[in-house]
């Protein structure tokens, strides 16, 4: 968590605009951006009198920009379940954890949205994971993620069920979706937040998030419109934790979808390993920066990681330099990580960077500079040079996950390699919280 201070204040200058139409006004740690709608941010579009302007405005208007909805129709904290073939995504539980505590906070139930084929599964563990009321829409034209689908459906749910905050999940799907929604129901959006709070009294979301090149943070207001809207990066909230045997209640909305009228088919879908998704689940991840000099010393990144069971990943700095691909990168533009122990080889520990690790159980840092900020969010830290270092903590913990491999009972044999590779990895975990 940055140690900045979050200053409210209201935003009269418009210095900038905020996703929803706000206008930010700032102060050295933080910034209050009011949200006005998409529809008054494309009237305010046409201010300059050109032709196409006048038309965007004109739009607008008929749409009823600048329409205040009855705000106290709107109740509860809704959250969108996302999943793949089935599998909800690791994000939507995150959602199910931050959304409990807004909705006890406000007084309201938490409201889960569930939308594919073949979901019930995933509506059940919903319940289990702190909703109070979970609406099912299932039908096979929802089976894979097509936005068209996907939004023609979930809106006049939403619509009707009123909640006053909806949350997605930061992610491609959740992005994609949350723009189309927003447009349509007319509302603000703050995306890629990485804090989230409300106010009891006024009611109002504080979506939080960086901006102005991220060295300060936002808390973005949406005052006159509903639902308040935002999409969360993954692995900046706690996740839910499941409750076997929670009650709630389990709505199944009639899905009234036409394959025909959809302008896209799905084809097929390819299952290829996805290298960002490797790291945001990896239990250990070996970071390096440019401590490193040489991009050909990556080779010790990547030779510590395969003894450790880890990820490799990397400093937006020497992914600018093209040393590495940006499937690596973590940070504020990059990937969160939330691993069981993260490894720093010389990062300096920015905050654009620490934004994306900090959360970690355990964090080992190793830099030269005594003073590095990295130091400051680091559980263990070495002053010293990682080329003599780092070689040395990989034979020490070679030699003891040699050991702790050595301890298993061999009476029962292997159990599978799928069990192998997640013994391995705790294995990994234990010997570098030793």
């Amino acid at each position: 968590m940055s140690e900045e201070v979050l200053l409210k204040q209201e935003g009269t200058g418009g210095q900038g605009v905020a996703a929803g139409g706000g206008q930010a006004g700032a102060r050295p740690g933080g910034a209050v951006l009011e949200g006005a709608g998409g529809a008054a941010a494309e009237a305010a579009a046409g201010r300059d009198g050109s032709p196409a302007a006048s038309a965007r405005k004109k739009a607008a208007a008929a749409r009823g920009a600048g329409e205040t909805p009855d705000l106290e129709s709107y109740r509860g904290v809704g959250i969108f379940i996302e999943q793949h073939g089935g599998q909800a995504a690791p994000v939507a539980w995150e959602l199910a954890g931050i959304g409990r505590k807004l909705a006890d906070k406000l007084g309201v139930e938490l409201i889960g949205f569930v939308a594919g084929h073949q979901v019930e599964a995933v509506a059940q563990e919903a319940v289990e994971r702190g909703c109070d009321r979970v609406l099912v829409m299932d039908h096979p034209a929802l089976g894979v993620y097509r936005n068209e689908a996907y939004a023609r459906v979930l809106t006049p749910v939403i619509r009707e069920v009123k909640p006053e905050i909806f949350l997605l999940g930061a992610t491609t799907t959740g992005r994609d979706l949350a723009g189309t929604i927003a447009t349509t129901l007319q509302t603000g959006l703050t995306a890629d937040c990485t804090q989230l709070d409300v106010d009891p009294e006024t009611r109002l979301l504080d979506a939080i998030r960086p901006a102005f090149l991220e060295k300060q943070l936002a808390v973005i207001l949406c005052k006159k419109h509903r639902p308040q809207m935002a999409t969360v990066r993954p692995k900046m909230m706690e996740p839910a934790p499941r409750q076997p045997g929670r009650q709630g209640e389990i709505v199944r909305v009639p899905v009234d979808l036409d394959e025909s009228t959809l302008r896209t088919r799905v084809l097929g879908v390819i299952d290829e390993p996805d290298p960002q998704a490797q790291l945001e689940r990896a239990d250990v991840v070996v970071a390096g920066g440019r401590g490193l000099q040489d991009p050909k010393n990556l080779k010790l990144l990547f030779d510590f990681a395969q003894v450790v069971g880890g990820v490799v990943g990397a400093s937006r700095a020497i992914v600018d330099a093209g040393w590495i691909g940006r499937e690596h990168q973590v940070g504020q533009t990059g990937l969160t990580v939330r691993p069981k122990v993260y490894f720093a080889f010389g990062i300096s520990g920015a905050i654009q960077h620490t934004v994306g690790m900090e959360n970690s159980e355990l964090i080992v840092a190793v830099n030269k500079d005594p003073d590095a900020p990295i130091f400051k969010v680091a559980d263990l830290g070495v002053v010293g040079d990682l080329f003599a270092v780092v070689p040395a903590l990989q034979a020490e913990l070679a030699r003891r996950l040699d050991a702790l491999l050595a301890e298993e009972p061999e009476a029962g044999g292997s159990t599978g390699g799928q069990e192998d590779g997640e013994s391995q990895g705790a294995a990994a975990a234990a010997r570098a919280g030793a």
